[in-house]
């Protein structure tokens, strides 16, 4: 008898460079080693107070389907609360029937790319990119198109750069912003000005925004002021046909495992098409939405907090990476992700080193190579990853890790 046999799209499914490496990881926890994940954005952080305390409340007796749009009641609590950070600047309130909840960000991510594409069209990504945008595009049948982005550059997504890669083929640009991989912030203006591209180009404009609390200016504000966020796609006027705004409340309430997320828009045909895809998926999860709404409460002030922490974090692995020779890091301004230069010709291979064959009094690092988030061969190849997730103790003793996890390598390699 003849075994069934793949899809093509199957067989050529991208592996997640986020966790690939999860086999070498786990044989180093079976070898008795203690593992430090930088691979990943999960924060250790608990979870907000309002949100746990949702859970704990919940008492139906039959745990029933939501609605596909989702509950009215959170996404009128959404509304609110996106209008409050002066979305409705951008053509008028955002309303509930704009609020899509999704399976998490991922699900709206899937959702605006197939709404906006055929077989065979393209997405713009500014890479480095956040891996799943490929995984999801690749599922679809949809090409990603790279436009280029350079430390060297802070990592800015230059306008003319974007209109210069756009194609007949082309049907959406999208990126995040707090970025994931690199941390770069989009201001207003930059908003602005890359969706005039979009607008010009008649494309979608899919703004990624789930860490948009995230964000560390160069002057810390004042402790009794309002925390800075960053600028919000839909508070850009003369986008509403083209802007898709994504969320979600994994980072921002440190709570990744709710599955909870949301697509806004004020394109009502765009909507539509991502409200029957909800449909086909049947309902959001019941649960987690009284907890997210519940989590909508959360104080100013532990918001606030959680925001110093990563600050804080942040200082500690930048500082640090830069103190080991050769290594080259620049600042990031949001977001708890960074992308850094090592000094090794294969960073794959290297991280797979420091699983597989290194240690340090029986601890190690797990990290992303960044190869992966490029759609350009070649790109990437020197670099990883790094989630600064991990409390600064902990992100101290990763660096006297990594630099002795380095040292070993480059020795072995001589």
């Amino acid at each position: 008898m003849t075994a069934p046999s793949l899809s093509r799209r199957g067989l050529d499914a991208p592996a997640s460079p986020i966790r690939r490496l999860t086999p070498y990881a786990d044989q180093a926890r079976a070898r008795g080693v203690t593992v430090h994940h930088l691979n990943i954005g999960q924060p250790d952080l608990a979870t907000v107070q309002p949100m746990l305390a949702a859970y704990r409340a919940y008492d139906e007796s039959v745990v029933a389907y939501s609605p596909s749009e989702g509950y009215l009641a959170y996404r009128t609590a959404l509304a609110e609360h996106y209008n409050g950070l002066d979305a409705a600047r951008g053509g008028g309130p955002i309303t509930p029937s704009q609020i899509l909840v999704t399976v998490g960000g991922s699900e709206a991510l899937l959702f605006a790319i197939a709404a906006a594409c055929d077989v065979g069209d393209q997405i713009l990504v500014a890479e480095p990119y956040y891996t799943n945008y490929r995984g999801f595009s690749h599922l679809l049948g949809v090409d990603v198109v790279p436009v280029s982005t350079h430390a060297r550059e802070s990592f800015a997504v230059p306008p003319e750069r974007v209109r210069a890669a756009i194609t007949p083929k082309t049907r959406a640009f999208i990126i995040p912003s707090p970025g994931n991989p690199t941390g770069m912030v989009l201001s207003a203006a930059d908003l602005a000005a890359l969706g005039e591209v979009c607008v010009q180009a008649g494309i979608f404009f899919v703004v990624d925004e789930v860490y948009r609390e995230f964000v560390y200016p160069e002057e810390p504000t004042a402790a009794d002021a309002p925390a800075p966020r960053a600028p919000s796609v839909l508070a850009v006027p003369g986008l509403a046909d083209h802007a898709v705004m994504i969320d979600s409340v994994s980072k921002r309430y440190s709570a990744c495992g709710a599955r909870v997320g949301c697509l806004v828009t004020r394109n009502a045909a765009l909507y539509s098409a991502c409200l029957r895809f909800g449909q086909a998926r049947l309902s959001p999860p019941t649960v987690d939405q009284y907890a997210a709404l519940a989590a909508l409460r959360t104080p100013a002030a532990d918001m606030r907090a959680m925001v110093d922490e990563y600050r804080a974090r942040r200082d500690v692995i930048v500082a640090g990476l830069n103190a080991i020779p050769s290594v080259s890091c620049p600042t990031p301004t949001g977001a708890f992700y960074l992308i850094t230069d090592l000094p090794v010709a294969d960073a794959e291979d290297f991280c797979i080193f420091m699983l597989r064959d290194f240690d340090l009094g029986g601890e190690t690092v797990m990290m992303a190579p960044a190869e992966g988030f490029y759609a350009t061969p070649g790109l990437g190849k020197n670099q990883v990853r790094i989630a600064y997730v991990l409390g600064r103790d902990k992100l101290a003793r990763c660096l006297e890790i990594l630099r002795a996890g380095l040292e070993a390598y480059n020795r072995a390699s001589r």
